[in-house]
């Protein structure tokens, strides 16, 4: 196994987004999210306690991500790390399953996502630093997009599945396609629902296996006496540096602002669905697969996107479109659509929120895939796992912020509608900082 081939490799690079994806799908958005809806009772309750949950998962990302890539680069070995957090991956999603209604802590439940989430975090960080290993300059664009499409193909399936073999509808008891949850999971109790949790961690078990077995690392090295202290010197040292190399850390300020936002559209866009439009679970799952359709032609289409025009343009035009639908999804409810009236019971909002949500999916997958690549072009090529260290760091640090905003926004108003509305502004900062990035990064200085 020494000697794998650089395309398995690369398809071994590119199961870990199939096998991680359903985290963020069928857990931070389209199942779990407002599932915990349902069991809170109140949706504007729950979209506070759901943010303050994610943002601090967000802290401990934030403050450990770039100490472990710099550890990870002066130790040489990221393998072990990627198997470690995939431990805790697997013991955070299968938790969720003690989500029973009517009997179940918040607290524990908001502990177990946050243990699955940062596990999901940190095994990502080491995995993107793998990036430029498996191509050149010019090929790394399409292999992020690919990589990114082939994800979000597995996150579909695997919702797919969720929606018609388990996911029971709180008044029938029943699938999309009307049959009882599988497996004899018993829906008076919710159990095919909370079966979510348990079938992330199991697809997640099974589709690493190629990634365990086809990725290798190009070097490995013995840590050195003292690696701990070295790699964190390393990190202080690129940490006095960063505000010299403007491009790289104008570029992590504006990734730290317009992914901030993105993931809170994503967090909250399940649960705002569930408490301002009032769809049920199964509702949100087909606004989630529509999204996740979207998301993979259009992160297929962007990496090549990326590799022509380079990933600068690219971002930017996402974080428009991506500005355009956080104004959209303020201004729709059953009562009002863009200030104007509706009938009661049209169906209109529905289809505008499916609408936006397509195109939340195609700008989210091409933004994070080239978001990829720009990092890899602003980083420094012997230091690249500690430079996805910061790159979480930046998707991270505010990681708290926009949930935060969102959380406190929604509690002052008591309307989920305007509680969303910060991340409009988080994605116009984003905007004005991607002016001083550099496009080329350092290979303008190579």
């Amino acid at each position: 196994m020494a000697n794998v081939s650089l395309r398995k490799r690369i398809w071994g690079w590119f199961f870990f987004d199939w096998a991680s994806q359903p985290y963020n799908t069928l857990l931070i958005t389209f199942i779990f999210a407002p599932y915990v809806k349902e069991l809170v009772g109140d949706g504007t309750t729950a979209q506070s306690a759901w943010g303050f949950g994610i943002g601090a998962a967000g802290l401990v990302i934030a403050v450990l991500a770039p100490v472990l890539g710099a550890l990870a680069d002066t130790g040489g070995n990221r393998m072990r790390w990627i198997w470690l957090f995939s431990i805790m991956y697997v013991v955070g999603a299968a938790g969720l399953w003690y989500a029973a209604p009517g009997d179940f802590s918040l607290i524990l439940i908001l502990t177990f996502f946050a243990i699955g989430m940062i596990g999901m975090e940190f095994a990502t960080t080491f995995t993107n630093s793998m990036l430029p290993d498996l191509g050149t300059p010019e090929e790394i664009g399409r292999i992020s997009g690919n990589g990114w499409a082939f994800g979000y193909v597995g996150g579909l399936i695997a919702l797919v599945i969720m929606l018609l073999f388990f996911a029971d509808n709180a008044t029938t008891g029943r699938t999309l396609i009307g049959l009882e949850p599988a497996f004899g999971l018993d829906p008076a109790d919710r159990e095919g629902t909370r079966f979510v949790g348990p079938l992330v961690a199991i697809w997640f078990v099974v589709f690493m296996i190629p990634f365990f077995l086809f990725v290798r690392e190009p070097r490995t090295q013995k840590a050195p006496k003292g690696a701990v202290k070295l790699a964190l010197n390393d990190l202080k040292t690129t940490l006095k540096r960063l505000p010299q190399d403007r491009s790289l850390f104008a570029y992590l300020g504006s990734a730290m602002f317009y992914r901030d936002a993105l993931n809170g559209m994503y967090a909250f866009g399940g649960i705002y669905a569930a408490g301002v439009l009032g769809w049920s679970v199964q509702n949100v799952g087909i606004f989630g697969i529509i999204a996740i359709i979207a998301g993979a032609i259009a992160a297929w289409l962007g990496g090549m996107a990326d590799s022509r025009f380079g990933p600068k343009p690219v971002i930017a035009v996402c974080i428009l479109a991506l500005t355009a639908m956080g104004i959209a999804i303020v201004l729709i409810s059953r009562e009002l659509m863009f200030g104007v009236p509706i009938p009661e019971g049209s169906a209109l909002p529905d289809i505008a929120f499916y609408l936006v949500g397509a195109v939340i999916g195609a700008a989210g997958g091409v933004i994070q895939s080239a978001s990829r690549t720009m990092m890899v072009r602003q980083a420094n090529p012997a230091r690249m796992t500690e430079a996805f260290g910061l790159y979480a760091l930046s998707g991270k640090a505010t990681s708290f912020l926009a949930p935060l905003l969102i959380g406190i926004t929604t509690y002052a108003t008591g309307s989920q509608q305007l509680g969303v509305s910060p991340v409009i502004g988080l994605f116009l900062i984003g905007l004005v900082l991607l002016l001083w990035v550099n496009p080329n990064g350092k290979q303008a200085v190579s």
